[in-house]
């Protein structure tokens, strides 16, 4: 299992949101690169890094720090907030992201994802379902459609999408555990999809249990930057 901690970026620094609420912000360090360079120390591959900024501006506003992280480590970098067109998509691939995230534009926008999948590939292109009581929750979970996150994966796997990120918002920034039957489900409906977990790791235990089940990643945030998950433990799962 990959472990793929997040940099959210809020004013170029490195911020959590609870629940992803902007009111509810806690700024950790003034200098992401720093805190990548940490996690590429620990022998971690990948880096999930989201522009808070751009997903409010439906544009990308912190590139700086993304070609910063990506010209000065090896992480492999996907990157989201912000990605809204053909053109920033671009700019995300331009200043160095290995993948992008779309959440809201795959429901919003479903021409518009596919043609990414097309043009770019299966590898570059992650699918973002964020899930509230398990109906697709989209722009900054304040939206929340009909639709079932199961059938949604689903749709977008016959469609050629082999990534996903999965969150349970209920979930998000509270330390209380991931939805670990949820994303059970998700595996055994979906064979060949490779599922990064995302909200509610706690400790390390939570780690083993969604490396158990068999997802492909889990994203790691608050848990490390509140010092309940170290570094070093982190790294157990990067060898």
């Amino acid at each position: 299992m990959e472990i793929i901690p997040a940099i959210d970026i809020i004013g170029g620094k490195c911020v959590r949101l609870t629940q992803g609420d902007y009111g509810q912000k806690k700024e950790y360090a003034d200098n992401p690169l720093e805190v990548a360079k940490k996690f590429e120390g620990a022998g971690i591959k990948r880096l999930h890094l989201v522009d808070l900024d751009g997903a409010k501006a439906k544009t990308i506003v912190n590139r700086a720090v993304l070609e910063n992280i990506t010209s000065h480590t090896s992480l492999k970098v996907d990157f989201g907030g912000g990605v809204q067109s053909d053109e920033t998509i671009q700019m995300a691939f331009d200043a160095g992201a290995s993948q992008v995230t779309g959440g809201s534009i795959a429901v919003k926008n479903p021409a518009l994802f596919e043609g990414w999948l097309e043009k770019h590939g299966s590898e570059k292109i992650i699918l973002g379902a964020d899930a509230k009581n398990r109906k697709i929750a989209i722009s900054g979970w304040e939206e929340t459609t009909e639709a079932d996150v199961v059938d949604f994966i689903k749709d977008y796997h016959a469609k050629g999408a082999r990534y996903v990120i999965c969150t349970d918002v209920a979930k998000d920034g509270l330390l209380q555990g991931p939805s670990v039957d949820l994303y059970r489900e998700i595996i055994q409906e979906i064979p060949g999809i490779r599922l990064i977990a995302s909200g509610g790791v706690a400790e390390v235990r939570d780690l083993e249990v969604l490396e158990k089940i068999g997802v492909f990643g889990t994203i790691v945030g608050k848990a490390f930057y509140e010092g309940r998950v170290s570094l070093e433990e982190l790294a157990t799962f990067a060898d």
